[in-house]
């Protein structure tokens, strides 16, 4: 899973990326701070990987992963050239979905590119950032495809959706809320449009005040879009970062958190892409799998190795409450715990996999 991180200058993206990255990504007050996108990679917390570990006695846990991109701060006009920003939105085209800080937090020592906090006027900006950004791609793909039209008339229905994308942008409404054609589906979606992807407005909030009342605007927004919003304070994550596990929890529960921002980001991005997990697990490594909701067993099998896919012969699987309750998978067998599916079956999260496959 990718994750691109954007905002406004100084609303906390870059001290968030490195809370949560450990990354180390340059962060100080003052705009376009942030020069290169950075990268990092995260592992997602899955509990249940280390039982399963215990129980094969496996000599590597790996779990799933996120990666996560900080781009330069966004300014008004950045579709344009202002600041450094519509440089790197080429590096955000391909994640999956886009995190959009939003500053929450009244700090005097912290400099707001727009003099003053308002989160409503800040997501406007943004929003209008990403669709100019995308109306300049679409009239880049126009040009080429009318073009194309001349010589083949096949190419009428990317035309025509390019021409209906772009009256939807100019009417200041992201791509996601266009109402498409089946035929036109997978060009959409080949377009990678900024403006496409299901957006996390993450409202940065102030250790002090976990709930201010900024914080409204930003949920009916997100209300409004369909979207999620998820309140984090990354001075918290900034404070936890380096804790271990004991002392973590500790500072959590003071501060009124059953968990991190990390933790609570990731099933939130979970829950958005609709993903889940199913796991292999050895005696060589316990690891756990990521895929859509509703893929079927051989679809799976196709992620750990294409040769398991095209020689599919049956999944043996058992979830992972019931091999963890029964302790041991021979076990399982003996009770007849363990089931045989077929091609069909769709796989659950928590779904503990062994693919039996000839090529």
């Amino acid at each position: 899973m990718k994750l691109g991180i954007v905002g406004l200058p100084n609303v906390g993206k870059s001290t968030l990326f490195n809370a949560i990255t450990k990354a180390g990504a340059e962060s100080a007050n003052y705009p376009f701070c942030t020069i290169d996108p950075n990268m990092g990679v995260v592992d997602v917390p899955d509990p249940r990987l280390a039982s399963l570990s215990k129980l094969y006695n496996s000599e590597k846990i790996l779990p799933a992963q996120v990666t996560f991109f900080d781009i330069a701060g966004l300014v008004k006009g950045a579709s344009h050239g202002e600041g450094l920003g519509n440089k790197f939105l080429s590096h955000i085209r391909e994640v999956d979905a886009i995190l959009h800080v939003v500053r929450c937090f009244e700090d005097p020592n912290v400099t707001h590119v727009e003099a003053t906090i308002d989160p409503k006027r800040d997501i406007e900006i943004i929003n209008m950032e990403l669709i100019l950004a995308d109306l300049e791609v679409l009239e880049r793909r126009k040009s080429r495809v009318e073009r194309q039209l001349k010589g083949d008339k096949a190419y009428a229905v990317e035309y025509n959706l390019i021409l209906k994308l772009i009256a939807h942008l100019e009417n200041e409404r992201r791509a996601k809320s266009c109402p498409l054609e089946k035929e036109e589906v997978a060009i959409y979606e080949q377009m990678q449009l900024l403006t496409s992807k299901p957006v996390i407005y993450v409202a940065n909030v102030s250790m002090e005040d976990q709930n201010p009342a900024s914080l409204k605007d930003v949920e009916a927004i997100a209300k409004a879009e369909g979207e999620l919003v998820l309140p984090i304070s990354a001075q918290i994550e900034e404070e936890i970062a380096d804790l271990d596990d004991e002392d973590k929890e500790l500072f959590l529960k003071e501060m009124g958190l059953e968990s991190s921002g990390l933790d609570r980001l990731i099933r939130a991005s979970y829950a958005l892409l609709n993903l889940i997990s199913f796991i292999t697990a050895g005696p060589t490594e316990t690891k756990a799998w990521t895929i859509m909701k509703g893929t079927k067993a051989v679809d799976a099998a196709g992620k750990i190795h294409s040769d398991i896919q095209r020689g599919f012969i049956r999944a043996e699987t058992i979830s992972y409450e019931e091999l963890n309750r029964i302790g041991s998978m021979v076990k399982a067998k003996e009770l007849g715990a363990v089931r045989l599916e077929g091609k069909e079956y769709v796989v659950k999260d928590g779904d503990v996999i062994l693919f039996r496959f000839n090529v």
